[in-house]
């Protein structure tokens, strides 16, 4: 792993905004416009003015949502609502929430991360990216100079030793304390402690790290790294960033892969194409490669398929919808599909190969179901979402599909491939708007 070091964050003073929940928001890119405005309503300073300032009506080259973004960032530091931590620290993050009814706790901690680009280092990413988000954050980050939001990296650590160490550091404090509104509850530590920081970054030091959610963020961060490489350079007759530049770190929570809250959603699928006419003929279909079992009517059985796909536990086994009969096929991949799954997907290596999502549209979508140009599915992550959906009339055909796992992430991510899109869907995301990290 690159080197993990504290910061000195950006932080809301609570005298100034009160309850810490009426100003922190989800990150970006789950924010619609609904959610957008009901942030703003909900505090004048919440974090959606700086994460996702609105557009407004003559907006242009000089006057915009990123130079707004930054002047509330240097408004609240003048005017004290965001105040700079008197020492580095190490930010111990816990949040608690609920899936189907289960209570979970997610442990980590944010702190700088040295920046070092896919493939040269010992950061990986298992998504691909997209220049749109990447340009949106670069023009936010010039703007803002600070990171507003944490990648979220995942490191193993078979034993939890390194959060056990965090967690016994700050047994005993108050936590600063924040509910979302999805009611998911935030626990955070600051910690200052300068051997416990030099304890972390020992035992992370060998440790690679796998990045689960914000890869347009740390993208974004490397491109922003650059320029401002670029323009010391100029400044300074050639020379190198020094290396303590905050330019050169980005704001990261880091997660042990093997920490109990952590959780993986499945990503469902609803299909407005391909049409499939019934059951009959999707079996038909996937000929060879699947065997089928069709036992159930109704999309209400969706929860009975997917008790029976998480009972398998395996990548080759996704449960279709055909609204034609209304019927649920089971479909289990065999060996004969496994080879064409091989030979259609040539240009991926095995563990890529052996993904739910990758059978899935790889495999079953362009190839046996002839459909390689098709809309985008909906997506949705809980079975009564799915329900919901195909209730609505409007897809022909569904699809329940395993999520990846954190070894699955790690297998793809160890030999440099990129997972297809939605394979992954961590629940919760960060909040934003606990701690900012600044860049100048």
């Amino acid at each position: 792993m690159p080197t993990v070091a504290p910061l000195r964050g950006l932080r809301y003073d609570p005298k100034h905004v009160g309850t810490l929940s009426q100003v922190i928001a989800p990150p970006y890119d789950v924010i619609d416009a609904a959610l957008q405005t009901k942030l703003y309503e909900r505090h004048p300073a919440n974090v959606i003015r700086l994460e996702l300032n609105r557009e407004e009506p003559g907006d242009d080259e000089r006057t915009n949502k990123y130079s707004r973004a930054a002047r509330f960032l240097k408004e609240w530091r003048e005017q004290g609502v965001v105040m700079q931590e008197p020492a580095a620290a190490l930010y111990v993050y816990h949040q608690e929430f609920e899936v189907e009814g289960q209570t979970f706790v997610r442990r980590g901690v944010m702190a700088r991360v040295r920046l070092e680009r896919f493939g040269t280092g010992n950061i990986h990413p298992h998504e691909e990216t997209m220049s749109g988000p990447k340009q949106d954050r670069l023009l936010l980050t010039r703007a803002c100079r600070a990171n507003l939001s944490q990648v979220f990296g995942l490191y193993p650590d078979p034993q939890g030793e390194v959060q056990e160490m965090l967690d016994k550091a700050v047994a005993g404090q108050p936590p600063v304390e924040a509910t979302d509104h999805l009611g998911v509850k935030s626990w955070m530590w600051p910690l200052t402690d300068e051997g416990v920081a030099a304890k972390v970054a020992g035992l992370m030091g060998p440790k690679p790290v796998f990045i689960a959610d914000g890869h347009h963020r740390y993208e974004t961060a490397c491109n922003y790294r650059d320029e401002i490489a670029a323009a010391w350079a100029a400044e300074h007759g050639g020379e190198t960033l020094p290396p303590d530049h905050p330019a050169n770190f980005v704001l990261m929570m880091l997660v042990g892969m093997s920490d109990p809250g952590l959780v993986v959603l499945p990503t469902h699928r609803l299909f407005v194409q391909p049409s499939v006419a019934n059951a009959a003929d999707l079996a038909a279909k996937l000929g060879d490669c699947f065997t089928t079992r069709t036992s159930w009517k109704g999309p209400e059985a969706a929860e009975t398929v997917w008790s029976n796909i998480e009972l398998e536990g395996d990548q080759g086994t996704i449960g279709f919808f055909t609204a034609g009969d209304q019927t649920w096929t089971l479909a289990k991949i065999t060996p004969a599909g496994r080879t064409r799954m091989d030979a259609v997907a040539a240009d991926h290596g095995a563990a890529w190969r052996g993904l739910g999502v990758s059978i899935l549209h790889r495999l079953v979508i362009g190839e046996l179901l002839g459909a390689k140009e098709i809309p985008t599915p909906g997506y949705v992550h809980l079975v009564r979402e799915v329900v919901e959906g195909l209730g609505s009339g409007k897809y022909p055909l569904a699809a329940l599909v395993m999520p990846a796992s954190v070894e699955d992430i790690r297998k793809v991510s160890e030999t440099g491939e990129r997972m297809p899109a939605k394979s992954t869907y961590f629940y919760p995301k960060l909040a934003s708007g606990l701690v900012f990290n600044p860049l100048d």
